[in-house]
Formats: structure tokens, C-alpha cells, sequence
């Protein structure tokens, strides 16, 4: 059996990573698995521990972090992400095309430790989409939404960094192209 495939999905925050995720997670073709990240960041409403994130404390973090538990890592807005190791290579050893929903440096990280890694950005219709989408969650003070922009509007620069770049204009259609992406690589890897 091949090792499965370890797929970097990137964009701001806002672009709706994970409601084109939702799209085609379960696709029993693809044989993906997600990756649940670790933050230090607190819970939203209807956020599950475990399911959504690892919601850890800063000292069992920086612990993983140190003892090198964690494929990639940044900080952001005063708390940590990261992608724990140990699950994601157990996942792709059985086959298991492992998606990890992270930022841009994150994908540097993966990139330096894993170059064959397939990496796709979605970017937003217009940086006042992106705007409009943020501000619609209502879930953070301004002070937060403004560090988004800002940092989105950064990340926007970096795009070339990654293999595919997809605009989520039309969910089902991003959906559908980063599926045919997904399915032309594991053609690729048999």
C-alpha cells in the first residue's frame, strides 16, 4: 500500500477553508483523513475539543513543541497552532491522505520537512469579500479582525510559495477543483 498523501490546505482567515473542506472530506475515494491541530487559542461556540482543535495550555504546547511532537507550529495573535506529528504519520502508514488546514508558515515548515507535500492556497473573490466574510462571524473585536486583514493581506503576497492556488469564489467549485487536484496526485503516487 502507497503512503498516503500530506496535503497543505492554506488561505486567510475568513476565505472558508473548511466549509470547501466540508465538500469533499468524506469523499471515500480520496481516502482523507484531517489533521486536527493543536492551539493554545480558547474554544468558540460549538467547537469541540478533539474534533475542531487540541485545545491545550501554553506550557503543554511549547512541551510538544520542544520535544519536537509537532510537524509544524507559529504563533498568531498571542496563541499557538501546531500539527502533532505522531497522528499524521500513523495516518498516511495506512494510507491515508492526511489534510492540514494551516497557515503560511506553517506550509514552510512542512515544506522543508517534506517537500513532496501537495500544497493548495484558497484565496478570497476581493481582499472586501474577505473583509465582509471576518466581520460576519462577529466572534472577534475589531483589534482581531484588523490583525486578519492584515495578516491575510501579507499571506497574499506568498502565494506562489504553494503548487495550486484556488479562489473560493463559489464553494461547490473550489470544492471540486481541489478534488480533481487530490485525485490526479494519488493517480501520480501508485
Amino acid at each position: 500500500m502507497p503512503k498516503g498523501l500530506l496535503i497543505v490546505i492554506s488561505g486567510p482567515s475568513g476565505v472558508g477553508k473548511g466549509t470547501v473542506l466540508k465538500e469533499f472530506i468524506e469523499d471515500p475515494a480520496l481516502k482523507l483523513s484531517y489533521s486536527i491541530s493543536m492551539t493554545t487559542r480558547e474554544k468558540r461556540p460549538g467547537e469541540v475539543d478533539g474534533v475542531n482543535y487540541y485545545f491545550v495550555t501554553r506550557e503543554e504546547f511549547e512541551r510538544a513543541r520542544d520535544n519536537g511532537e509537532l510537524l509544524e507550529w507559529t504563533e498568531f495573535v498571542g496563541n499557538y497552532y501546531g500539527t502533532p506529528l505522531k497522528g499524521v504519520e500513523e495516518l498516511r502508514e495506512q494510507g491515508r491522505n492526511v489534510i492540514l488546514e494551516i497557515e503560511v508558515e506553517g506550509c514552510r515548515q512542512i515544506r522543508e520537512k517534506c517537500p513532496e507535500a501537495l500544497t493548495i492556497y484558497i484565496v478570497p473573490p476581493s481582499m472586501e469579500e474577505l473583509e465582509r466574510r471576518i466581520r460576519g462571524r462577529k466572534t472577534e473585536p475589531e483589534e482581531i479582525v484588523q490583525q486578519r486583514l492584515e495578516k491575510a493581506a501579507k499571506e497574499m503576497q506568498q502565494i506562489a510559495e504553494y503548487k495550486y492556488v484556488v479562489c473560493n469564489d463559489d464553494v461547490s467549485l473550489a470544492a471540486d477543483i481541489i478534488r480533481v487536484i487530490i485525485e490526479r496526485h494519488m493517480e501520480r503516487a501508485k
